[in-house]
């Protein structure tokens, strides 16, 4: 067993400026970019389960989740409507 390090890695010396280059790219996705990513990766996955076999679904909070006979889980998000579906 690894033992767990007790500070960041040098590579992973992020600062602010950083951080606010990220945030000021993640404002800049429009919405209809957000929906088409999320639709092309619910395709990834839908394609990755043919002729898988589906042992298990369930419907949580905020996601569906598919397990297939191998062991792998899939976790399908923004389907599930408001806040006030389960109000």
């Amino acid at each position: 067993m690894e033992a767990m390090g007790t500070g960041p890695e040098p590579a992973g010396r992020a600062t602010i400026e950083d951080l606010e280059s990220l945030l000021a790219n993640l404002e800049a996705v429009g919405d209809d970019a957000l929906r088409e990513e999320e639709f092309a990766e619910t395709q990834r996955m839908l394609d990755d389960l043919k002729g898988k076999t589906i042992k298990r679904a369930s419907v949580e909070a905020k996601r569906i989740v598919v397990e297939t006979s191998d062991g792998n889980r899939y976790f399908f998000f923004g389907f599930m409507g408001g806040p006030s579906a389960q109000e």
